[in-house]
């Protein structure tokens, strides 16, 4: 999976339209970024990268690129990413 196609299920997690997200958001800023946002992204983390992911993990994190960060090695970042 390339890193466009984890911004694609994170656009698909907050309902959002495919490809709005570019990574530099401020996940703050995001609607549907909330506790259940969190909840949400460590079951996609789970379900399609086998990656258990931990809530202070996620805390850590400020933007859309930080989380895709965090599955680091499962995911093959494109030359422009």
């Amino acid at each position: 999976m390339e890193r466009n196609d984890c911004l694609l299920l994170f656009d698909e997690l907050l309902e959002l339209d495919p490809g709005t997200l570019k990574g530099s958001e401020v996940l703050d800023s995001l609607d549907g970024w909330d506790s259940l946002g969190v909840i949400s992204f460590m079951a996609l983390a789970d379900e399609n990268f086998g990656i258990n992911l931990q809530p202070r993990q996620i805390a850590g994190c400020t933007t859309v690129a930080e989380l895709i960060g965090l599955l680091d090695g499962r995911i093959r970042q494109q030359a422009h990413a």
